[in-house]
């Protein structure tokens, strides 16, 4: 072996056990193989920084947005009722049903894209049927893979190893030739899904499962907030017009949080009868800025004490519509609404009010209330200094609460899924537009006449045109960590096919086999394929193997059928690495599962997977 192929080896086997042992995180790893192989030679900086521009990473960026999309929408909630209707909330069953939906779509488009594409779905009946994820979605992404295996178009394997012998003069593979042991493969995987393998997936059992939180309808009720909110008018005359927020001083002087203002659009005299929320020509800010200015007939949501509310009413000449109380749906939208924060041990805030932590400009969310353990004394929201086990009530828009949940030192959010489960998040208008748009990249895959990779960009930038998902909403509903960690692993591929490992190793092994006779030989190309496809991609993998499984079968003098799909099924089999495929990546933080998790689960669907190629394909394509 050459210096430059113990150089690849080597960088390839500290890449793996800094996956398998988690002391980085994987993107970081997959950046520091990247920058390895420039800084050693092995690539140049284009050869290296090629994953960047790859179809593939392009392809998932863009589906993550339609899977946002999706997500934003409803579209995600209602496919997993429907789910919910036919398996009710029953594991077993459920997982049949889903594992059999799941591997019918990846026979005829891209296993990638649906994984993306149901991710949020299926994230979402998890909750539902009050079932872990990470019961849920490996077993999704393994039978997506298997789905693959069944039709020619469903895997680009199936599509090499059927052009490979159709440049050699032998009868190419029909569209269902790989239909027969595919479903086998598919029912074998249930079966061991159902069995073995769901007591090797990560401890995460139902009856486990946190209580229900309340919510936020519920919250309004349970907090009073009808009690402590008002719904104030600005007159024609209010000192107020044309001053900002800030200036106001409704905080400091009044000790009042302004919660909503709603601005009148139209040039029409406003009716004092007409709560603002019913109002045509109207726009509501929530959570308004220091700077916003105040006009004449604003409406306000505040909160506050009545005497402190009353004051600020006299002084400022604001009307009080008292006939108009605040309801739950003027704070709580499927844009906004009310969560309950509880302060962690190490939290920075304790010890502190939230006048001094400036809470409102610093996170965007108004305190409405705090309830601390042992006692049931109104607190003072500004001056009170917060302690151990205080709980906040926080109001404001939902990716803003939900947005501490990533300050996990400081914060636990309580009640996302029944956030959720109300519509917290969605624009179900657009869910149709949404349905048109998946439907129509979903044919256009189908039916060649997109590639995946345009099909899915033109999907995406439908979706944020529709006004489906924001910009912003499609910038953070990419999982950016999957994209950087094929993108730096995509060059390994490169440089172990530039030094000529993957020739030497391969080569080696088929000829020593081919002594030994053709049910050893196809036994060896499986094995040899299901090996790579786990640091390769299976494309990748198939090119390289697939023409010394036809030379293997010229030199025996047998039929290559057997030993070319054998191939193309094994470049399927990607389930002991969360690398192994962009289906598993998608699904690793979402079920937060370890290497390890697919390094158990995946080694025994390999091994079913072998015991079946070699007991069906002799059958089916005799040697």
């Amino acid at each position: 072996m050459s210096a430059e192929m113990w150089i690849t080896l080597g960088i390839l086997l500290v890449a793996i056990v800094l996956f398998v042992t988690e002391w980085l995180r994987v993107d970081i790893v997959a950046l520091c193989v990247l920058l390895a192989l420039m800084i050693t030679g092995i690539l140049t900086t284009e050869e290296a920084l090629a994953g960047f521009s790859s179809t593939s990473v392009i392809s998932i960026a863009f589906l993550f947005i339609v899977g946002g999309a999706v997500f934003q929408t409803g579209l995600a909630a209602m496919v997993g009722d429907y789910i919910l209707k036919i398996a009710g909330t029953n594991e077993t069953r459920l997982l049949v049903i889903l594992m059999i939906a799941i591997a019918t779509m990846s026979a005829f488009i891209s296993s990638t894209g649906v994984v993306a594409l149901m991710l949020p779905a299926v994230i979402s009946l998890a909750h539902h049927a009050k079932i872990q994820p990470s019961r849920l979605l490996m077993p999704m992404a393994f039978s997506a893979l298997l789905g693959g295996s069944t039709t020619l178009i469903g895997t680009p394997p199936n599509i090499i190893v059927s052009e490979t012998l159709q440049n050699a003069g032998v009868a190419p593979f029909e569209f269902f030739s790989f239909t027969p042991p595919g479903i086998l493969l598919i029912v074998a995987g249930m079966a061991f899904m159902l069995t073995v393998g769901r007591q090797l997936l990560p401890e995460c059992k139902p009856e486990q499962v946190t209580h229900r939180m309340e919510t936020p309808i519920e919250l309004f009720e349970l907090y009073r907030l009808p009690d402590d909110l008002f719904r104030l008018r600005v007159l024609s005359n209010s000192p107020l017009i044309g001053k900002a927020i800030g200036e106001s001083r409704l905080g400091q002087d009044f000790n009042i949080n302004i919660v909503s203002i709603t601005h009148e659009t139209s040039t029409r005299p406003a009716r004092m009868h007409i709560p603002p929320r019913i109002r045509e020509n109207s726009e509501t800010v929530h959570h308004p800025p220091p700077d916003t200015v105040f006009q004449e007939n604003d409406v306000l949501i505040v909160r506050g004490e009545l005497n402190d509310v009353t004051r600020a009413a006299g002084y400022w000449n604001l009307g009080i519509m008292a006939n108009h109380p605040v309801k739950e749906g003027d704070i709580i939208t499927n844009e906004v609404g009310i969560a309950e924060v509880i302060l962690r041990p190490r939290s920075v805030l304790l010890g502190k009010s939230l006048a001094e932590l400036h809470f409102g400009s610093t996170y965007r969310l108004t305190v409405l209330n705090i309830r601390r353990p042992g006692t049931d004394e109104k607190l003072n929201l500004k001056e009170t200094p917060l302690k151990l086990g205080d709980v906040l009530l926080v109001q404001g828009r939902w990716k803003d609460i939900f947005a501490l949940k990533r300050l996990r030192k400081d914060f636990i959010v309580m009640g996302e899924p029944e956030a959720v489960e109300m519509g917290a998040f969605t624009r179900k208008s657009h869910a149709p537009a949404t349905l048109l748009i998946l439907t129509g990249m979903v044919v256009a895959i189908a039916t060649n006449i997109m590639s995946l990779t345009l099909a899915s960009m033109v999907a995406g930038v439908a979706m944020v045109l529709a006004g489906c998902v924001t910009m912003d909403e499609a910038y953070e509903s990419i999982e950016w960590k999957s994209l950087f960690l094929i993108a730096g692993m995509l060059p390994m591929s490169t440089a172990l096919v530039k030094v000529g490992l993957v020739g030497v190793v391969a080569n080696a092994f088929v000829v020593t086999l081919g002594e030994l006779g053709p049910m050893f030989v196809l036994a060896g190309l499986f094995i040899l394929t299901t090996m790579f496809t786990q640091v390769l991609s299976n494309t990748a993998t198939a090119l390289l193997i697939a023409p010394i499984a036809l030379a293997s079968a010229q030199g025996l003098g047998v039929d290559p059928h057997a030993f070319l799909i054998a191939v193309a099924l094994a470049a399927s089999m990607a389930f002991a690495s969360p690398v192994a495929s962009p289906v598993n990546t998608l699904v690793m933080s979402a079920g937060n599962y370890h290497f390890s998790d697919y390094v158990k689960v995946g080694a025994l669907m390999i091994a079913i997977g072998f015991v079946i190629v070699m007991i069906v394909l002799p059958v089916l394509w005799p040697f």
